[in-house]
């Protein structure tokens, strides 16, 4: 965790955001200004002394893990990191430093197998990365959330030519998924007779699908949907067959931001935030769900 500073600097931070927020009010105080809706995070609350949130805000910099290859939730393009994932620890930053706070994120990527590492070496202070929450995971990170639910689904090739049905046709079949995901065991305990091929990442993936070197690649229906999005030379099963609901990682000592991250996912829910992210998003391939209940384990 990070190391906690002098109560001094922490006040000097706060003064000066306030300056920024008082100094652009004019600007963004009517109804029609970016993020100013009911529950919205226009200035930089006061934290406690000590807590991991005060660190953090002092620190100026909230660092992000997520994915860099997933269309739809995590992207890292030509104009920056994009995707549902992207915007929620966006939304969890203006609940840090107030409106304007992504500006104080430092993303970098998290592929599956090494979220949990990346927050037990303090490299990050939260993974949003399509990050299903288990118990088995519970032991080593923190989760807050969840803030999504997944189902584990099949993507083939257009015209599915094999007649692949669920999951039980996998078996016998050469299949891609990720190392360190909870797809590849799913897909090693329900189709156990099934060629399983493990890459670092669903891109890979799909590059195994497109040249004939797989049948079929596993993972969450809506990490399937977004690269069927950006090829558009695959389509997916739609016959989902697990549950995957997606929680944001932290540190597993840093309770205090767990459950802050919690109060602040209820406060853009209530507010709408949660919605707006997931329709300029993932919205594009599926419609808008109602967010899931958080869980306060």
């Amino acid at each position: 965790m990070r190391m906690q500073k002098k109560s001094w600097r922490i006040a000097a931070t706060l003064a000066a955001a306030a300056l920024v927020v008082t100094a652009c009010g004019d600007d963004n105080g009517d109804a029609e200004g970016d993020g100013d809706g009911e529950g919205s995070a226009t200035e930089a609350p006061e934290f406690e002394e000590g807590s991991t949130m005060a660190a953090i805000q002092e620190s100026g910099t909230l660092r992000v893990g997520t994915k860099a290859d997933q269309p739809l939730f995590g992207i890292e393009g030509p104009g920056g990191w994009e995707g549902f994932d992207v915007e929620i620890a966006k939304l969890i930053a203006e609940g840090i430093w107030g409106e304007g706070g992504a500006d104080n994120i430092e993303f970098q990527e998290a592929v599956s197998a090494v979220r949990e590492e990346i927050l037990q070496q303090d490299q990050v202070d939260l993974v949003v990365a399509t990050y299903t929450i288990n118990d088995a995971r519970k032991e080593l990170v923190g989760f807050a959330g969840p803030y999504y639910l997944a189902g584990q689904d099949i993507m083939v090739a257009e015209g599915n030519p094999e007649g692949i049905g669920g999951i039980d046709d996998l078996n016998g079949q050469t299949v891609c998924s990720v190392e360190g995901s909870t797809s590849i065991e799913n897909l090693r305990e329900m189709a156990p007779d099934a060629e399983v091929i493990a890459l670092d990442t669903y891109s890979a993936c799909a590059e195994e699908l497109s040249q004939g070197n797989v049948t079929a690649v596993t993972t969450d229906n809506v990490i399937l949907m977004g690269l069927i999005h950006e090829r558009g030379e695959f389509e997916l099963v739609d016959n989902a067959f697990t549950d995957e609901p997606y929680g944001i990682g932290v540190q597993l000592e840093a309770e205090d931001f767990r459950d802050w991250v919690n109060d602040r996912l209820e406060e853009i829910y209530d507010s709408g935030e949660w919605a707006e992210a997931w329709e300029s998003t993932a919205g594009v391939v599926a419609g808008t769900p109602e967010p899931p209940a958080v869980d306060r384990y």
